[in-house]
């Protein structure tokens, strides 16, 4: 079967390579259909993977699949279901992973496709417990975009955040994969949503996906912009993460009591924070990093409701180093994919 590997730091090799054996007890086997691209992608191509990892190493931390056959046990998934694959082999034992707070695992052992063998090769065996069934009517290139980016906005936006409908909410690089899905789901609540992008293109195709504002942060301050949108009151809610750039004009953009909630630093990882403003404004400031399962399964349900994410391309395999560049210049509006 096919696997793209990672031989080298920067070093991506299609590979033909021998199939997995018959899945053991409690795992499932999987044929995988699409594969998303995210920034993890760039820096796990780039040898920014935080922890020792063997090579080669199959890339690809977010899919869709098809179960091809269970091992003993399973009982939640039979073949021919159509699954979506959680990324992080959480351990599932641990007090967080027992709350439901999956992606705080004490004993997580590693992500795939960034520490462990990931999903771009044609099949791979998984724990069946960390599957998540796409419901009908969802479509395989739909649910690819999942795992960890869609999941990862619903996380941010109603488990962190506690997003209401009505409220207003700065939606930063509205044009990137996550940003274009923060900005329909605000929308479907019935949110005033304002969006920056970095080009008035980007602006208009943004506006057409639903935001009521679009500012582009090239030309203007945005949150000067915002400030005067707001009539100076500020935004309820900031979905952050552009990091260095945004972080000064994301603070006061913000309302009084207002929340912020970051899961990213693409253009750098510090910031300054006035600690003064901080508790003068009572401002609400929320770190997130993925999402738990539970975020995967209303996703998808809210996939199925209608609240698509935006897809920019669909790679071939052998592609997948061309999806990565555009994706590290911010080249793109809304997710790349890769079929296999």
């Amino acid at each position: 079967m096919r696997a793209l590997q990672l031989t080298a730091d920067r070093e991506l090799t299609l590979s033909e390579v021998e199939p997995p054996p018959p899945p053991a007890e409690g795992y499932v086997q999987l044929r995988i259909r699409f594969v998303g691209l995210n920034h993890i992608d760039v820096w796990g191509l780039r040898g920014m993977a935080f922890a020792k990892r063997q090579y080669p190493l199959s890339v690809g931390a977010e899919a869709s699949a098809e179960v091809l056959a269970v091992g003993a046990g399973v009982a939640n998934v039979v073949p021919g279901d159509r699954v979506v694959p959680f990324s992080a082999l959480t351990c599932g034992t641990c007090k967080a992973c027992l709350r439901g707070r999956d992606n705080l695992c004490e004993n997580v052992g590693g992500v795939r496709g960034f520490h462990v063998d990931g999903f771009a090769q044609d099949i791979t065996n998984h724990p069946a417990r960390l599957v998540v069934k796409i419901p009908d009517g969802v479509a395989m290139e739909d649910a690819s975009c999942m795992a960890v980016a869609y999941s990862t906005v619903e996380h941010m936006l109603f488990d962190n955040a506690q997003l209401e409908p009505g409220e207003t909410v700065l939606v930063h690089a509205g044009g990137s994969g996550i940003g274009t899905i923060a900005v329909k789901i605000a929308k479907s609540i019935g949110c005033t949503v304002i969006a920056t992008a970095g080009s008035d293109e980007k602006c208009a195709r943004v506006q057409a996906l639903g935001a009521d504002h679009v500012i582009n942060y090239r030309k203007d301050r945005f949150e000067g912009v915002v400030r005067k949108l707001t009539g100076r009151k500020g935004v309820d809610v900031v979905f952050e993460h552009v990091g260095a750039d945004t972080w000064q004009g994301s603070l006061l953009s913000m309302k009084r009591g207002g929340r912020l909630v970051t899961c990213g630093a693409t253009s750098g990882p510090t910031g300054n924070l006035n600690l003064m403003q901080l508790f003068q404004q009572q401002y609400r400031i929320i770190g997130s990093f993925g999402s738990p399962m539970s975020a995967v399964a209303r996703g998808l349900d809210r996939i199925a409701a209608g609240v698509t994410p935006v897809v920019d391309t669909v790679y071939r395999l052998d592609e997948f180093r061309a999806g990565v560049e555009r994706l590290a210049h911010r080249d793109v509006f809304g997710k790349i994919l890769v079929a296999l």
